[in-house]
Parts: C-alpha cells; structure tokens; sequence
C-alpha cells in the first residue's frame, strides 16, 4: 500500500490523524507528517482517512490500465518515451494512460528504482520516522516499458531517437523531458571527497545521511521520535559535548534539514550568505520571521557570511569550518544546501533551446529549438522546464515545486495526445509549502515579484500570519505561517490580478496594515501592471484574458 498527500492541497484539518493516527500526524498546529508505505493492518484506516480529507488531498493506489477509458481520435503517436521517471515523468505517464492512450510506452531513468515521493526526504526518511527506500509513489498499472538505471547521453531530432549510456536507443513518436534536477556539490572537490560532507536529493542520500546523524545524536537514534521541544525551555536539549552539524544554505532544503537534526537534538550552525534565511524565496521581511524561527529552536544560525573552506583531519573526515568572518567551528557533518543544477547536459548537442535555466518551453509543454521554434513532438514538464507564465508578464519561470511538477506533467501528457483545437495551456498558479521547526509555511503566486509585504491576518509575534505581496498595486504573491487555510482565498485574488494592498475586510485582521518594503533580493520582475485576469478551474476550460487598464 502507498500513500502520498499533496501537502500544497493539505490545510490541516487533522482528520486522518484522527481517523489513522498510527500513519498520520500533526506537527505544531497545522504541519503534517505522514507513512508513505502504511502496514497492511491500517489499509482500512488509510482509505477512511482518504475519504475523510476534506480537500481529498490523500492519494492511495491508482487505478489500473484497464480501468481507463480508450483514446477516441484516430491520429495519435504509437510511441511515447519519457526521460525522467520522477514525480513529473510519472504523473504524465498516467495521465497518458487516463486520456486513452494504449501505444507504447517507454520510462528510462538514471536511477535504478520505480519513482518515489522526495519531499519525505528532508523530513520523516532523514529523521528516521520512515524508512528512505520506503516512499516510492503510488500508481498504476501503466503497462509500460521500464528502463531504470539508465541514463540518456543525447538526443537525434531528426531520427526521432533517444540515446543511452549502455549503448542503445529509444525511438520515439512523442518524447517527454522531465529530467528534474541534481543536488549542486561542495564546488571544492577535495573537500566534497572528505567523510561527512554531504548533499540531500535522492533516497540513497537520505539514508546515509540519517545514519550518520542517528550516529551523533545524543540519544542515539531514537531520538528522531522528539517532535517538539519540551514546552519549559522551547528547544530541544543541547549537548555541548556532541559533535556539531553545519547546513550550507539556508533556503527550504537546507532549513528543513537543520529542523531535523534540531528534533533529534544535534547542535546546528546554518551558514546563509543572504541576510536572512528563505530570502530567495520569501523576500527579507519574511525571511527574518524564519530567522527567529531557527533561532528559538536552538540553531547558530550565521546569516551574511559564506563558508570558505571545509578541513579534514588525517583520516579524511570532517573537522573544522572556516567562515568568511574570520570565525572557525568544529563539525563532525556537513550538509551543503545549495540548490539544484537541471540535468539538460544530454542535450546540449540536440538543437533544443536549453541552458542552466532548463529547457525552455511554450505554455503548452512544447519544447523550443534554439531558433525559438515550437517542436510539435518534444515536450517538457517539471523542474527542467521553463515556461511563460501569463500572470506574471509571460516571464519564463522554472518552477522546483511538486504541485508544479504535477500540473505541468498532466498538461504536457493531455496535449501530446490531442488534436491543436484541443491543447491546454499551463496556467498553474506557483505554490509550495515547507515543514520546519514545527511550523508549516506555505505559499501561492511569486512572493519575490513584489516590491511591497504587508500582513493581513493573524500575529507575526505568534507566527501564526497570512502576508500578502503586491508589485505596482498588483497582489502577486501570498506567504502564510500555520494559516495554510486562507491561501485558496489569496489565490483567487492574485488571479483576478487584485489591487494591492489588499482591500477586503475579514476575520483576524491587524488593526494596521501599512505595506513595507519586501526587501527582495535582485527583484526581476519586468511587467508595469497587472497582464491577464485567469478563468476557469478544469483544465480544459482554464484561459487568460488580457487586462487592460486605464493610465
């Protein structure tokens, strides 16, 4: 039995951790942490729970091949081949299926296991609550050809074939990219060779970096089963004699990492070279929220500094830090968070239009060649693509988000397989979420497009808040704080391009609300006003209409 809860949808209701608290539960007020692979005893507690979930944001094993319906149209590709069997690859790969397609299809991935769930990985699998090698994905019977372990080397537009590393190739009447990202290493590579320095991206990454901190905690390694901080001090115990952990790079991953080791009670130094952490992507009037977040859970959290070199003793094992402020410290680990870097090498020589952006796309999925032409049977879905989004001035954005991965994966599938009168367009709306110190953070639109934040709901000093962000009188961006709830009401704001700030009055409101400046770093946002106004909620009614405004 596999389970995955698309915790973008999740608000926290808590009713399967009422219904199946054995595979289920809530961390701080609204953050929930789940079994990818429940015992078989709980399958009935499971599906009631699924049932139960008031946004039905639990999904349990898909249905079969034979319980999709057949494709109706005549003129459709016999092969279809997808690089890239993660969450995206899958995801297209069913929907391929649920449109009717029966032809052949073909998965080839570097990684030699069926597709697993990676958000897991900074969380339960590294603290140990769930095994790493157990959050495969649930799915369906595709009846396809499986190629794991197997990675593409190049790309022949003209033959219509995909080359591999063991020397055969695939042909092709559609192919699909969703290659996704790696974790970017240590740049000095001497000092990414040395024993305890790691990166966190695959499965195989989380195991054995949970072994190695299961080995330093205090408490050994069932100290993973500390959720919370006991009440009287408001952070989990210290032990100044334990060796010490320092996360390079405090944005999502790298903060999400430094909340485990935190739960399992290991002394953490976070190293940012940003003034706060989650500026990136939170702007840093957010961002310093999430810096005293980190700090009142115990960790050394070092913003504005870079970390010059990592020392290794005789042996060849991390031991000492130096810092761009002169400073050293001792460590026995060292996690560098610093990003992904999207795995287009293997295309570099096939004519598509690709770069450490991705490969850029149009909002159908389509892939470009490097002369700016669509290709009709070439599509991208995923953290590799990077496609125009209408309500944020038709920028190319490249989106690492799941519910990203999984829109794009069911558009691109839909319109490999239709006639042009019947292609989607993405119009996804950009949301992500984040589990860290017992608080769940979550967001819709571009925070970062804005030049102004104001909060509209809730206390900052509680950290339980809604903030809005809003560029030139347009809403653009909403961040909640243990508010998850109120962010489909935000959404629909920033698509029907509302004024900003907000002009609503509803519950929980401060008593002021005076935008500040957002203090986003290196702000790129290029439209004057607000471009589309977007309609529509299933996909093949979803359409943008031009907004225009009077000067």
């Amino acid at each position: 039995m596999r389970v995955v809860v698309d915790l973008t949808k999740c608000q926290g209701y808590a009713q399967c951790a009422f219904l199946a608290p054995s595979s289920f539960q809530m961390q701080g007020d609204e953050a929930l942490m789940y079994d990818p692979e429940p015992a078989d005893d709980q399958r009935e507690r499971v599906h009631r729970a699924a049932a139960a979930c008031p946004v039905q944001a639990i999904q349990i094993d898909r249905l079969s091949v034979q319980d999709m319906p057949p494709i109706r149209t005549e003129d459709r590709p016999s092969r279809i081949v997808i690089i890239g069997a993660s969450l995206a690859g899958l995801r297209a790969a069913e929907a391929l299926r649920e449109e009717g397609f029966t032809g052949s299809l073909t998965l080839v991935d570097c990684e030699d296991c069926q597709p697993y769930d990676r958000p897991p990985l900074s969380k339960q699998a590294l603290s140990g609550r769930v095994p790493p090698h157990g959050t495969a994905l649930p799915h369906a019977d595709l009846n396809a050809t499986w190629r794991l372990g197997v990675a593409a080397i190049g790309l022949d537009l003209a033959q219509r074939r995909v080359q591999l590393d063991d020397g055969t190739s695939v042909p092709f009447d559609r192919l699909l990219i969703t290659t996704g990202v790696r974790a970017r290493p240590w740049p000095n590579p001497v000092e990414a060779a040395l024993d305890g320095m790691f990166v966190l991206r695959t499965r195989d990454d989380a195991l054995h970096l949970h072994e190695r901190l299961a080995a330093l905690a205090p408490h050994g390694a069932a100290a993973h089963l500390r959720t919370t901080p006991p009440p009287a001090e408001g952070v989990a115990p210290r032990s100044r004699q334990a060796p010490r952990v320092l996360v390079i790079g405090a944005g999502f991953a790298g903060s999400e990492v430094a909340s485990t080791c935190r739960s399992m009670g290991l002394d953490v130094i976070v190293a940012e070279a940003a003034a706060t952490p989650l500026a990136g992507a939170l702007g840093g009037v957010v961002g310093a929220v999430a810096a005293d977040l980190q700090r009142d859970h115990g960790v050394d959290l070092r913003c504005g500094i870079t970390v010059e070199a990592i020392e290794g003793d005789p042996g060849g094992r991390v031991r000492r830090a130096r810092f761009s402020d002169g400073t050293e410290a001792d460590v026995a680990v060292v996690v560098a968070a610093l990003g992904g870097v999207r795995n287009v090498e293997w295309l570099r020589d096939s004519g598509l239009a690709v770069g450490e952006w991705g490969v850029a796309c149009d909002a159908g999925c389509r892939a470009f060649d490097v002369n700016g032409l669509v290709l009709d049977d070439v599509f991208v879905a995923g953290d590799v693509a990077r496609a125009p989004n209408a309500m944020f001035g038709y920028q190319f954005l490249a989106l690492e988000h799941w519910a990203n991965a999984v829109s794009q994966a069911e558009v691109a599938a839909h319109n490999m397989v239709s006639d042009e009168s019947d292609r989607w367009p993405h119009l996804h709306m950009p949301s992500f979420w984040s589990l860290q110190f017992g608080t769940n953070i979550k967001a819709v639109g571009v925070p970062t497009f804005a030049d102004e934040v104001v909060v509209t709901q809730g206390s900052v000093q509680d950290r339980r808040f809604a903030a809005a962000y809003g560029y030139k009188g347009r809403l653009t961006g909403a961040v909640t704080f243990n508010h998850g709830k109120w962010l489909p009401f935000y959404e629909r704001l920033i698509e029907q391009a509302a004024p900003f700030p907000p002009r609503f009055a509803t519950v929980d409101q401060p008593e002021s609300m005076v935008p500040v400046a957002a203090d986003v770093p290196d702000p790129k946002f290029l439209a004057r006003d607000a471009t589309v106004v977007v309609t529509g909620h299933d996909p093949s009614s979803r359409s943008a209409t031009l907004l225009r405004r009077a000067r």
